[in-house]
């Protein structure tokens, strides 16, 4: 991983929630506060829009600036949430030599941790975390096994629209959803979609390649 990768895959998750901006919107409509879109499109805006700042630093600290223009550029809940899962994920490959796929894993780990630490939050509440947990579990297991980056890309997928999927029949105990009760069962979460977008948009780089 270097600041390249990090660019070209940034312009493809901009591409992918852009091309999602119904299914998004319709869904943070349902049970949402409706601003949910709005704030992942400008975030995504922003991390392109630093892209040449970014190449001329290490994966770690273009990660680290990442994270700290999302924390000044998205608003409500996201902002320090993404915010927190990459400055987290640059301070763990901060201090790796040589970035391994094994070493991304715990990176993606950290960051998933520190969106829980920051929230409050768990998987089973019906948040973008139903997504982010089975999917860091299964990245970390896999890269342990030593499996080829298309193999963990393709399983990655699956385990992230499972995560999704699992929110619809969810009560929803954190974020505006919560105030619904029973009336948010059967609709998936928003921005557990948004994570099944952006993770679907990386690993399918991966599996083109």
């Amino acid at each position: 991983m270097n600041s390249d990768t990090i660019n070209l895959k940034a312009a493809a998750i901009r591409a992918a929630i852009l091309q999602h901006e119904a299914d998004i919107e319709g869904l943070d409509r349902e049970i949402g506060d409706g601003d949910h879109y709005i704030n992942m499109k400008r975030g995504c805006e922003a991390i392109v829009g630093i892209a040449p700042e970014l190449e001329a630093l290490s994966a770690a600290d273009a990660l680290n600036k990442i994270g700290m223009k999302l924390l000044s550029t998205i608003g409500g809940a996201s902002g320090p949430l993404f915010a927190s899962f990459f400055m987290s994920m640059g301070k763990t490959l901060k201090a790796c030599d040589n970035i391994t796929i094994k070493e991304i894993a715990l990176a993606f780990d950290a960051g998933v941790q520190a969106i829980m630490q920051r929230g409050k939050a768990q998987a089973g509440e019906k948040t973008m975390l139903d997504v982010l947990i089975p999917v860091s579990t299964t990245f970390k297991q896999l890269a342990e096994q030593d499996k080829s980056a298309k193999e963990i890309a393709s399983a990655l997928k699956a385990v992230a629209s499972e995560g999704l999927e699992s929110t619809r029949n969810m009560l929803a105990t954190k974020g505006r959803a919560s105030g619904l009760g029973e009336r948010a069962i059967g609709h998936l979460d928003a921005g557990a979609k948004s994570c099944q977008v952006m993770i679907h948009s990386v690993c399918d780089l991966v599996l083109s390649n």
